[in-house]
């Protein structure tokens, strides 16, 4: 699953090629708009699921470290993912 250098070139080229220089800063903002809003959502559902537990009195069940561990499979995976775009600095 992981992409080399000649890949990520190749990529990039036909990336040029169909839709031209002049649009990739627009295609990346909107991807990076995308990443963020699927982000904050994952974030706003953690954060009603804790508060709806916290006021019920559930927050120590198993039930919510099991949504507490998918929630951070699905971080892991969206770190692994925006991490190739992320520049580096």
């Amino acid at each position: 699953m992981f992409i080399g250098g000649t890949e990520v070139i190749f990529i990039l080229f036909i990336v040029v090629m169909v839709f031209g220089s002049d649009k990739i800063p627009d295609i990346a903002r909107g991807l990076g708009k995308g990443m963020r809003q699927l982000k904050d959502a994952t974030n706003d559902i953690k954060h009603e699921v804790t508060k709806s537990a916290k006021e019920s009195n559930i927050i120590d069940t198993d039930a919510v470290k099991d949504i507490q561990k998918e929630l951070d499979s699905v971080k892991d995976e969206l770190q692994d993912f925006t991490g190739s775009l992320k520049r580096n600095k």
